[in-house]
């Protein structure tokens, strides 16, 4: 008998396996239908392979508690919750600015499915560059007595990362806590020996989800996409900055980076170092308990209204997505996004096509140049989606735009870490913060029409006469899109 004779029913057997076995693995998680067909295609394509591609890509951790603290009650979160989500219901929550009152369905929605407690007595600052955004950050890691806390998707083995890093060690050795969480998967390029100076001058790192064997992360498609740097426990940065010099517009590819952070002086600051804490214990065998220097006392010094909100692929809810269809619903006049990957689910696209249709003015600014080529060009397949309904779309030229921005009617917006793009509501762990600062807002609303001076508007009929070539990268980066 032949080799090939043998083989041949083998092959057969082992396929029928590999879908069968992928398929009930798929079904059984009972994840969402579109990411469910793109899998199947992924395995019928390419077989064998596509399997061993799920096991790595496509784990669920929905059902999983990653995110543990025993202190966390001494904090007094779920007592405060309990009771702003009473007052909300009762109608008597004390509402500093009767203008967040209108919005008290968002906010009631976000205490409810994640605890994002509101807090009326914030400072908050915009930063749309990285040079002013690192000069501020350093300025305030100087002034650190106690801990610094950062958390980075990307951190770069580069001018600005070993800066940041100098100015960590130098902090350590005054007696500074200085804690730094990094992602795996983003920070990857980064050689071991980079934190070997932090960790000697009493420094602590620890990696999110790291690979247990080089090279093989069975967990990499589950990122912390997180930028967060709490200082002191009074002042805190949160938005769309990684550390690396393309932020700071040194990479000819990019040209100009323009991004949105925010620095946060305010009660807001204990959720952000609570989400810091969350993520540090889940990744290191040095857990953080509750300390009151962590969480001190503060005199009011603004009157900003902030929620925090967090969401990863462990919740049941997708708190962020569900703010922004909340956000959008709530428009009567206008919604502005900024995004660099628009590739929305069904119930976003659908937010936003029903808002349209009802008169809002909807209006979305992407990139000109890709970063990620596939997700470019799903992104372009999608806008005209929204083109069609008579949505308006620009494109930023000068340079690359990575701001994670949505605001409705000038009242309310968000800014953080979440892309409009199922990543970031499904397999990334993501934190936004929803403001409620008709003053502030504004500020972003200015940004934004500066932001279109600098853009070209694509219009439908511009769309309908993209080259063929365009229209089939489109196809084939939508049919990924779920699992992009």
């Amino acid at each position: 008998m032949t080799f090939v004779a043998i083989s041949t029913p083998l092959l057969i057997i082992f396929l029928i396996l590999n879908i069968a076995l992928a398929s009930f693995v798929i079904f059984l998680e009972r994840r969402d239908a579109s990411a469910t067909w793109a899998w199947l295609l992924v395995l019928l394509f390419i077989p064998v392979v596509g399997f061993i591609l799920y096991l790595i890509f496509g784990q669920n951790l929905s059902r999983k508690k990653i995110f543990e603290w025993k202190d966390k009650k001494k904090i007094g979160i779920m007592e405060i919750t309990d009771t702003q989500i009473s007052m909300l219901r009762d109608g008597d929550f004390p509402f500093h600015d009767h203008k967040t009152a209108q919005y008290k369905d968002l906010i009631y929605m976000l205490l409810v499915n994640d605890s994002a407690v509101l807090t009326q007595d914030n400072k908050v600052d915009i930063f749309t560059d990285g040079n002013e955004k690192f000069h501020s950050l350093m300025a305030d890691i100087r002034r650190a007595k106690n801990h610094i806390h950062l958390v980075y998707y990307i951190m770069r083995n580069d001018k600005l990362g070993n800066e940041l890093l100098t100015l960590l060690v130098e902090k350590a050795k005054e007696g500074v806590e200085v804690r730094v969480l990094y992602d795996a998967m983003g920070s990857r390029r980064l050689p071991r020996k980079f934190f070997r100076p932090l960790l000697d001058a009493g420094g602590r790192v620890s990696a999110f989800f790291p690979a247990i064997i080089p090279h093989l992360n069975l967990q990499v498609n589950y990122r912390n996409h997180r930028k967060l740097v709490i200082i002191d426990g009074t002042v805190g940065y949160i938005g769309g900055f990684n550390i690396g010099d393309e932020y700071l517009g040194l990479n000819k590819k990019f040209g100009y980076w323009r991004d949105t952070h925010l620095r946060i002086f305010g009660k807001a600051v204990f959720a952000m170092q609570t989400r810091f804490i969350l993520d540090w214990n889940q990744a290191s065998s040095n857990k953080i308990s509750y300390e009151d220097r962590l969480f001190p006392e503060m005199k009011p010094i603004g009157d900003t209204d902030v929620q925090i909100v967090s969401s990863g692929p462990d919740s049941e809810w997708e708190q962020i997505k569900y703010g922004y269809i909340k956000l959008i619903n709530s428009a009567k006049d206008y919604i502005l996004i900024q995004t660099p990957y628009f590739i929305p689910d069904s119930s976003v696209l659908d937010a936003l096509k029903i808002a349209v249709l009802s008169g809002v003015d909807v209006r979305l600014m992407i990139p000109n140049k890709p970063d990620h080529i596939f997700v470019y060009w799903a992104t372009y397949s999608y806008v005209g989606d929204l083109l069609k309904t008579g949505a308006k779309v620009f494109l930023y030229e000068n340079g690359f735009i990575h701001a994670k921005t949505m605001i409705a009617d000038g009242k309310i917006a968000s800014v953080g870490t979440a892309n409009i793009d199922m990543r970031s509501f499904r397999l990334n762990f993501e934190v936004n913060a929803f403001l409620y600062d008709q003053e502030l807002v504004q500020e972003l609303v200015d940004i934004f029409n500066e932001d279109v001076s600098l853009s070209r508007e694509l219009t439908f009929k511009q769309y309908l006469k993209r080259p063929k070539i365009i229209r089939f990268k489109e196809s084939v980066s939508r049919l990924l899109s779920p699992i992009l």
